[in-house]
């Protein structure tokens, strides 16, 4: 998808198809309701949808002891977001901002960071609640969610706190913007 929205800037190389300095190695995938990113929802915290993690077998060992955990961090890939968008007009914005000012899928590396509620441990992963990605996304990591250290309840984000009228083009979407997106 090349379209951009006015204000946009494009990366001239795609990160999708330069050479890679890392590589990863994804440990599983997520199963989830949700096969159209316009289904998907903005936050996944306001989902109630229960999803499976389903893990490659060689990689179940490091699931010991992550029963005890009642929120996991969850690492995804985004593999169906695009790479080539280094600024972005979002949807309820008039301004356009760097991707690492944004919350967008739509960046080099398009990997997503979720807190999610462990709900059960099975042989073959995991179910949680609070994802808010495609049916088959690629997992990343799992570590476990320190309220202590991982939460910074006074953190800001200063562009986002000057809208006053967010801005409301067309998304394709239905469900109303978060006031906390970013």
């Amino acid at each position: 998808m090349d379209s951009r929205r006015p204000g946009e800037i494009q990366l001239i190389d795609d990160p999708a198809r330069v050479a890679n300095d890392a590589s990863l190695v994804f440990i599983g995938h997520i199963e989830t309701p949700w096969s159209d990113r316009h289904a998907c929802p903005r936050r996944g915290k306001d989902s109630d949808a229960v999803c499976r993690i389903a893990m490659k077998p060689q990689f179940l060992p490091g699931l010991k002891s992550v029963e005890g955990c009642s929120h996991l961090h969850i690492l995804y890939w985004m593999h169906e977001a695009r790479r080539d968008l280094i600024v972005q007009a979002p949807a309820f914005d008039e301004t356009t901002h760097g991707v690492f000012a944004l919350r967008s899928p739509a960046r080099p590396n398009p990997i997503a960071l979720s807190v999610v509620e462990l709900l059960a441990v099975h042989d073959d992963g995991l179910s949680v609640r609070g994802l808010d990605c495609l049916n088959g996304t690629p997992l990343i990591d799992i570590k476990p969610y320190f309220a202590a250290t991982d939460s910074v309840p006074h953190a800001r984000v200063a562009w986002r706190e000057t809208i006053t009228h967010p801005g409301r083009r067309s998304t394709g979407r239905t469900d109303p913007v978060p006031e906390d997106t970013v």
